[in-house]
């Protein structure tokens, strides 16, 4: 009897391999190749194979950009203005969205509260369930308060059933939990299998752009965080979002790292209650600590996330260490702390080498962008000496390894935004001062430095 071909399928990029070895030859990743059977060569009628393969849209002739009309795509708002907001302004007809996250963080919660607001809004819906009966969505929207939901739901992971259904109903929104739960008959691979997630994706990725029905594809995520299946997924979908939170927190972040019809990097914030998630719509008062008096190794900075401005409080503790002394920090890189504290040694004059230096960004937020290190500098200094920043203190500003304090990019938003709040005082690079007289800034003491020596000087004479 002839035995069964066998190919290797990388976990990471779907690369193919016709032996086992330790390292994948299409993306050099270790240990991500998975043996599975061989398909046979013909393949089915509703493989992409080349010659079954069907264009996306029908053939044009080829013309010059500037006789191709462009028109603005057609949103459909959720009624939810933080995800709209990450969205670029709602779901855009013939788009798909592929949001993941930790299990249990919300996804399902808040796709059934948008495709709910979406249905009452006269949308036709479709919610198609791989991971749950039909009683258990049934249940969790009675917790959510939508006892009365008039949302069809179709529980199936057959990918054949789910385009019939899609075919017959024709829904301007979708939602497919989860993608990794859906399989098709054309291949033997089981659900969740490097080739069936990219078949499957790329089958409903044409329908919605032959049909213009918008689908939303829910994906799970590995351990460290990435999305589950193969890169490729997260190229052929049109927007990528990250849903981001602790469980054991009230908060939860959702991230667009990739969009066709918005802004990249977008936040949006939610609190999550007994009725589902909720927006927040002032966020910086997570992030910030409600201190009666201003305390030492606290320093307040704002950072960008997308279009939107948001104060973040920067917590640093330096404490007498050992021989070997540890450098630790929580929502901010670890070897940018170790740079930023040679920096200011050699150019401030302020020694950490014998402490331990603990450096924390409040309210679990991650901190990408380098606009942090003057107030990370300041926090740290404040810490070491045990006097307190000024009431109502702000800085940011990038510090560079000569000393010099660089412009953060769009600073008269930053400083906008502290002075809706209420601060005071600002020490930020000199490039973003803003022009005087501007009264978007009345009641703001603006400080401009050029030097992290000037920064120390400044707060030394606020205090």
């Amino acid at each position: 009897m002839a035995k069964d071909k066998s190919i290797y399928t990388c976990t990471e990029c779907g690369g193919t391999s016709a032996r086992w070895m330790g390292k994948c030859p299409s993306c050099n990743a270790w240990n991500t190749l998975i043996e599975s059977a061989a398909e046979a060569a013909s393949g089915g009628k509703n493989r992409l194979g080349s010659a079954q393969y069907q264009a996306l849209a029908p053939s044009s002739e080829v013309l010059p950009l500037s006789q191709i009309e462009a028109a603005d795509f057609d949103r459909h708002p959720t009624g939810i203005d933080e995800l709209d907001r990450v969205l670029g302004g709602g779901m855009v007809e013939g788009g798909v969205v592929l949001i993941g996250g930790d299990p249990g963080i919300g996804k399902s919660t808040l796709l059934l509260q948008a495709v709910d607001a979406l249905q009452r809004s006269g949308m036709n819906t479709l919610y198609v369930t791989g991971e749950e009966s039909g009683a258990q969505v049934a249940m969790r929207s009675r917790r959510l308060g939508l006892p009365d939901s008039q949302v069809p739901v179709l529980p199936e992971i057959q990918l054949e059933k789910i385009l019939h259904t899609l075919q017959s109903r024709q829904p301007n929104i979708a939602i497919i939990d989860s993608i990794q739960t859906v399989y098709s008959d054309q291949l033997t691979s089981a659900p969740g299998s490097v080739a069936q997630v990219r078949e499957c994706a790329a089958h409903l990725t044409r329908t919605a752009k032959a049909t213009g029905t918008t689908i939303v594809l829910v994906g799970h995520v590995t351990k460290e965080g990435a999305l589950a299946g193969p890169r490729v997924l997260e190229h052929m979908v049109d927007t990528v979002l990250y849903f981001e939170g602790d469980t054991h927190s009230n908060f939860r972040l959702i991230r667009a790292i990739k969009n066709r019809f918005g802004a990249v990097n977008e936040i949006g914030v939610f609190a999550m209650t007994e009725k589902g998630l909720k927006g927040v719509s002032n966020p910086s008062a997570i992030f910030l600590s409600q201190h009666s008096e201003p305390v030492p190794g606290s320093c307040v900075m704002v950072t960008l996330e997308g279009t939107r401005p948001m104060l973040v409080e920067i917590q640093a503790l330096v404490d007498s260490g050992g021989p070997s002394p540890r450098r630790l920090s929580v929502g901010l890189e670890r070897d940018r702390l170790a740079m930023l504290l040679a920096v200011l040694h050699r150019h401030a004059g302020v020694a950490c080498m014998d402490q331990d230096v603990f450096v924390n960004a409040v309210g679990g937020v991650h901190i990408r962008e380098p606009a942090a290190d003057l107030a990370v500098m300041l926090a740290i200094t404040s810490s070491l000496r045990g006097k307190p920043l000024p009431k109502g203190f702000i800085a940011f500003g990038e510090v560079g390894l000569a000393g010099e304090v660089r412009p953060a990019p769009r600073g008269q938003e930053r400083l906008k935004e502290a002075a809706k709040l209420g601060f005071k005082t600002a020490v930020v690079p000199k490039a973003n001062m803003p022009k005087k007289g501007d009264k978007a800034f009345e009641g703001l003491t603006v400080y401009p430095v050029e030097r992290i020596e000037e920064a120390m000087q400044v707060v030394r004479g606020l205090n």
